[in-house]
């Protein structure tokens, strides 16, 4: 990360010759200076006439005569041309993640850890949990707390609270630190691509209570965790991020959910800075993820 202001233009379209050199002209049209590109070409997949081209540049800030706004404004003729789906950001604007939690500590924790050390350097306008268990350990560090509870007969106002939570706050990303509800499907249609979830990696094989208990009676040899983005089908969205660490038989199953723990809040971390930093790109139900 480069300690200097700058701009994160991340942008996919069909694949053609000439998309660099007419994105990095229109850059260099404009003064602006590029301090890191990442670029991958996709092929065509399912029916596609042609492939996919992703992009993430990063552009220092004070290069440019110019603000965002305008910068939108100047580049949207060339990006409607190259049919672009893309957006831009600003180092300088610290994005705002709402936590929501359940009764498992270790993630909020780490997450909390991070933000506090600056190693997450973002905004936690407050913590939802559908318990109050968390509710001093989160108002301690000066976060707000919402207790919102979930049962079988309300669910459809609960997640209309939480909606109506993020927005208030003005929430960026939404980040379910093992929250053990399953969101509703107009909550995931509202909000695609900026609600990210960590599980463990038996899924689907471990599925339910225990899966650790259920591994370990089988024998399994790697124990990893998944982070992704959160869609309708459960635990079936865009994969940003995964990691797995080596076991053996003289790991017991506390031994088991220990590592589980730790491995979870690693790649939970590690997926929401990508994400934070505009490094991944979602292609269907694939992810482009620049590290």
């Amino acid at each position: 990360m480069h300690r200097e202001r700058f701009y994160t233009l991340s942008a996919s379209c069909p694949d053609r010759v000439g998309i660099v050199a007419k994105v990095s002209g229109f850059i260099a049209e404009h003064k602006g200076w590029i301090l890191e590109t990442s670029l991958h070409a996709e092929p065509a997949q399912g029916g596609e006439a042609v492939g996919r081209y992703f992009m993430r540049i990063e552009i220092k800030a004070d290069s440019l005569p110019f603000h965002l706004a305008e910068f939108r404004e100047r580049f949207r003729p060339l990006a409607e041309a190259l049919e672009m789906e893309w957006k831009i950001s600003d180092s300088a604007v610290k994005k705002r993640v709402v936590v929501l939690v359940s009764k498992q500590e270790h993630c909020l924790y780490d997450l909390l850890a991070r933000w506090q050390s600056k190693e997450l350097d973002i905004e936690i306008p407050c913590v939802i949990s559908n318990h109050d268990t968390f509710r001093g350990f989160v108002e301690w560090h000066g976060i707000p707390f919402h207790h919102v509870p979930v049962t079988a007969d309300n669910k459809a106002a609960a997640y209309a609270e939480v909606q109506r939570i993020f927005e208030e706050v003005r929430g960026d990303t939404m980040v379910l630190a093992r929250y053990m509800q399953i969101l509703s499907p107009d909550l995931c249609a509202a909000y695609p691509g900026r609600i990210i979830n960590i599980h463990h990696s038996f899924l689907p094989s471990f599925v339910g209570a225990k899966p650790y208990h259920q591994a370990w009676a089988k024998g399994v040899k790697l124990i990893g965790a998944t982070c992704h983005y959160v869609t309708a089908d459960l635990d079936q969205g865009p994969i940003i991020e995964q990691d797995v660490i080596r076991i053996d038989h003289s790991d017991a199953v506390e031994d088991m959910v220990r590592y589980g723990k730790d491995i979870e809040k690693t790649v939970l971390a590690r997926g929401l800075r990508y994400h934070l930093e505009d490094r991944v790109l979602v292609h269907g139900n694939k992810t482009i993820v620049f590290r």
